[in-house]
């Protein structure tokens, strides 16, 4: 048995396929993964989750709350939620979007579609 902990992560994202695709590449990685559909209920589930998260994973483009604003609002948080590591995963491939993630607190940024070997560079690169 392992004794290292298991990094927890939260993956956000409003395609159902996106989100498979993330549980299935960071379980088989041993890593604990618990999901969002969109930036509000991302919020939800980051307060109820127990253990809490060690990262969060969030798409940008996303209905309710998108991700610059669930960044922003986790970084608001009065807790140690708020200094999560927190890396964008999106289509946007813009610098203008990237200079946006930077500034409301995005640790890290990966475009889609990804490969399992940028999902875990860039993981080890914001937890480290």
């Amino acid at each position: 048995m392992n004794s290292m902990k298991k990094i927890r992560i939260l993956t956000v994202d409003d395609s159902k396929t996106i989100l498979s695709i993330l549980k299935k590449e960071l379980t088989d990685q041993g890593f604990d993964v618990i999901q969002a559909i969109d930036g509000l209920n991302a919020l939800e589930v980051l307060e109820a989750a127990e253990p809490k998260p060690n990262m969060i994973i969030t798409d940008i483009n996303m209905p309710r709350l998108d991700g610059f604003g669930f960044i922003k609002a986790v970084r608001a948080l009065n807790n140690d939620d708020a200094h999560l590591p927190i890396i964008c995963l999106t289509t946007e491939v813009n610098d203008d979007k990237r200079d946006e993630g930077r500034r409301v607190g995005a640790n890290g940024w990966m475009c889609k579609p990804f490969s399992q070997d940028n999902l875990l560079s860039t993981i080890q690169r914001v937890t480290a």
